[in-house]
């Protein structure tokens, strides 16, 4: 029985708010389809760029939303993400109201059964209000089990930090999103993700096509959190 076994519960309490699940994040998904060019978004999405829900995305609306240093990028993308099926971006968005989001998607190639790509598929997640530096202070300060837990999680966000280009709150809270929505400890996402690094080595578009892929398959084979213990 390791240590954090051993921890007290207001430890253990401390433990979970720092690896666990943790606070959520705003995030939505999202469905491209090549063949009819149809943009599907969910109400998170939608209320992210300013409409109500129900509202349908056309490519040219959603050109129209991103942040004029990063439109030509993003668009560059949306052309070439046929060649995929796969669509990767940290940049800002605009919404309705002119408010400005710092946001990060990542996507998978969206097949049919035959494994035939017909478009692309994945998550907004909105970046904006990160404040997880307290997260942070907690993990260098907290309980000496911690110490490797530490490590692979600060590994996995520099891993994010270089691929995606966002801070390191950001990449903490990509992580403890991916630990929320699978109900599998932030600490076992990110061993998930450093044990794959090897084989994501590679330029700039590929490593993120590839950590995209690490990222929302992270979960799997992992064990699923147990809120009771």
């Amino acid at each position: 029985m390791t240590e954090l076994d051993n921890a007290s519960t207001a430890e253990r309490a401390l433990v979970d708010r720092v690896i666990g699940v943790g606070d959520s994040l705003t995030v939505g998904r999202f469905c491209f389809r090549f063949a009819t060019g149809q943009w599907e978004w969910s109400d998170e999405v939608a209320r992210m760029h300013g409409y109500l829900p129900g509202t349908v995305p056309t490519t040219e609306m959603l050109l129209a939303h991103k942040h004029p240093d990063d439109r030509d990028r993003v668009a560059a993308m949306i052309t070439s993400v046929e060649d995929s099926g796969a669509f990767s971006s940290h940049h800002r968005i605009i919404d309705t109201h002119g408010r400005v989001r710092d946001v990060l998607v990542v996507s998978e190639p969206l097949t049919e059964a035959d494994g035939t790509v017909i478009g692309t598929e994945g998550y907004y997640i909105d970046l904006s209000d990160t404040a997880a530096g307290y997260r942070r202070e907690a993990l260098d300060s907290t309980l000496p089990g911690l110490l490797e837990a530490r490590v692979v999680i600060e590994q996995a966000k520099g891993a994010l930090m270089l691929a995606y280009g966002v801070s390191a709150d950001q990449a903490f809270r990509v992580l403890q999103w991916r630990s929320q929505e699978t109900n599998v400890k932030l600490r076992a996402i990110a061993e998930r993700v450093v044990s794959a690094l090897p084989t994501v080595a590679g330029d700039e578009v590929r490593l993120r096509t590839r950590l995209d892929h690490v990222l929302l398959t992270a979960h799997e084979g992992a064990q699923i959190d147990d809120p009771a213990g």
